[in-house]
This record gives C-alpha cells, sequence and structure tokens, in this order.
C-alpha cells in the first residue's frame, strides 16, 4: 500500500535527511540512495515502511509506501508519522518572509531552500538521543545511540539489505542494567539517566505523550525534575519533539557558535543575548536555529572545517 504526501511549500527532502547520515550509522532511520526506511507502531505491532521522493524542492513528490500492509490504518499510521519527518506542518513560507529583514537569514534561506528540521515522532526516542549527545560530539553521540538501539530495539525485516530496528521500547531499557551500558561505552552518570527515565515512562510516573497539551513552561519544569534532563534537554524536546516555533535552546553549544560566528563577529554571547536576539523571530525561532546550524555546517565545510 502507498500514497503521496501533501507537503505545502518547498521541500528538499536528500538535505532535510542527510542528518541521518552525517554523523554516523542511524539503525531506526535508515537513509540509502534516495530512500528512507523506518517503522510504525499500530496495535502493538511493527511495521516497516519506506519514503521516496523525485523532484526539486519547488516540485517534490514523496510518496509513502508500507510493504504487506494488510489494512489501511497501517498506511494512515505511516503517513502521520512521515509527515513529522518531513517538517510537512511548519510553516516554511512564513518563515521565509521573517527571514527577507535578516541580514543574515536573508542570504542562508536562497542556499538552504527546502530544508525542514526532522521532528521525531516517539518522545522516548528523542529523550533518550539526547541524553546520548550530552557534552559530546554528535558523531560519538550517533555512536551511543547505536549501539543502544541494536541491543534493545526490535529488529525487523526490511528491503534494502542494511539491517532496520525500532527504537527501543520503555520497558526494554527499564531492565537494563547500568554495568550493561558502561560496557557499551556509556558513561555510569548517562546509563543511570537512561535507565531511571525509562523506569519513570514505563511505570506512568512520567506520561510523554501527555506533554504536548502543556505550555513551554509547563514542560521545562516536567523535564528538568527527571534526574539526567535539563534545560538543554527539554528545549530541543519542544522544538525538534513538539514541532513548536518558540523556542531557541540557547543553551546548546553549536547554537551559540552560530550566533556568534554569524551576529557577533566571532566574540561570545550569553544565553540571554541569544535568546533576546532569538525573540525577534517570534514563533520561527526553531527554523531559524535550524538554518543558523545548516549555514555553520556550510561555512565549516567550504573552509575546510568539515561538517
Amino acid at each position: 500500500m502507498d500514497a503521496l504526501l501533501d507537503i505545502p511549500g518547498p521541500l528538499d527532502l536528500a538535505r532535510t535527511f542527510s542528518r541521518f547520515q552525517t554523523w554516523g550509522e542511524d539503525p531506526v532511520n535508515r537513509l540509502a540512495e534516495g530512500v528512507f526506511r523506518r517503522a510504525v507502531r499500530v496495535d502493538g505491532a511493527w511495521h516497516a515502511y519506506e519514503l521516496r521522493w523525485e523532484g526539486g524542492p519547488d516540485e517534490a513528490q514523496v510518496r509513502v509506501t508500507v510493504p504487506g500492509a494488510r489494512g489501511p490504518h497501517v498506511l494512515a499510521a505511516a503517513v502521520a508519522e512521515a509527515r513529522r519527518l518531513c517538517g510537512a506542518d511548519l510553516d516554511l513560507e512564513g518563515f521565509y518572509l521573517a527571514a527577507k529583514t535578516d541580514r543574515v537569514l536573508g542570504e542562508l534561506v536562497p542556499h538552504l531552500r527546502g530544508l525542514r528540521p526532522t521532528l521525531l515522532p516517539e518522545p522516548f526516542d528523542m529523550l533518550v538521543s539526547a541524553i546520548c549527545a550530552q557534552q559530546v560530539n554528535l558523531a560519538f553521540a550517533f555512536s551511543l545511540r547505536a549501539s543502544l538501539v541494536r541491543r534493545y530495539g526490535t529488529p525487523l525485516e526490511a528491503d534494502g539489505g542494511t539491517p532496520l530496528f525500532a527504537f527501543p521500547e520503555p520497558a526494554a531499557l527499564a531492565r537494563a542494567q547500568v554495568r550493561h551500558l558502561r560496557a557499551m561505552k556509556f558513561s555510569g552518570r548517562k546509563a543511570e539517566y537512561i535507565v531511571g527515565l525509562a523506569r519513570q515512562v514505563a511505570s506512568g510516573k512520567l506520561d510523554l505523550d501527555g506533554l504536548a497539551t502543556r505550555t513551554n513552561d509547563e514542560i521545562i519544569e516536567t523535564l528538568t525534575a527527571v534526574r539526567g534532563l535539563g534545560r538543554w534537554t527539554a528545549e530541543w524536546f519542544i522544538a525538534r519533539g513538539l514541532g513548536r516555533g518558540d523556542v531557541c535552546p540557547a543553551g546548546d553549544l553549536a547554537v551559540r557558535k552560530a550566533f556568534e560566528r554569524f551576529y557577533n563577529r566571532g566574540r561570545p554571547l550569553s544565553e540571554r543575548a541569544i535568546r533576546r536576539r532569538a525573540a525577534r523571530w517570534g514563533a520561527h525561532q526553531n527554523l531559524a536555529v535550524h538554518y543558523l546550524l545548516a549555514g555553520l555546517r556550510l561555512a565549516r565545510t567550504s573552509t575546510g572545517g568539515g561538517a
């Protein structure tokens, strides 16, 4: 079964999905030769699906296929998840209009037209991945996450030749031993954070799905009460987990470097100054930060500094 996605505005899916390869292997989100593979859970069962696309940013056609699906509800679930991964409901055109008044964003947009943040469909995946990324480079964070997925995730049969996994269930990581995670190169604290988070979610003490109905401040308060989750993690959760536009993870090192490079000639900026600058973009802060980070990678690549 398959369906076409209806996505308003420009979409450069190759560039948007490149994040799944830039820093290393991602067994949950497989991207190879213009085909993206992932799995969605419906009625307690995992179903692998594929995204294929063609055309430029202004003519992009994206098709979702669920091989072997036996009911329209499975395809509908895959389509809904695919829309989030493509950032289909983000106001890209509104952001582009606002960007014209900003000297930096106005210059970046033509080079990155159609780029959208990928919104992770599963909040537990989002938070565990954020813990993996704490105080390490993204290449090592991807390596940690991949090892966790291969050990505790659900393997699936899928076309493409490379194994596909569903991200580990909270119950599976709640039963994990800290010493086993340490043997996988997790620090002791990160291992404790992940197991502790999983136990809260698995027991129902922490309702991650329910956070979608809360205000940003309420979400930050709830998540920062969990051991191992700080404001940095909570703000990325709001931005890339819930897809809200009015948030800027100003405590992120890469975000700070992007603001310093593009708006302060490389000189240091405080979190307060970054938040004040980002607030001018209002509901477009999430997209603005995404474009600044992409612009920083472009600048580093052009000067030989890597991605």
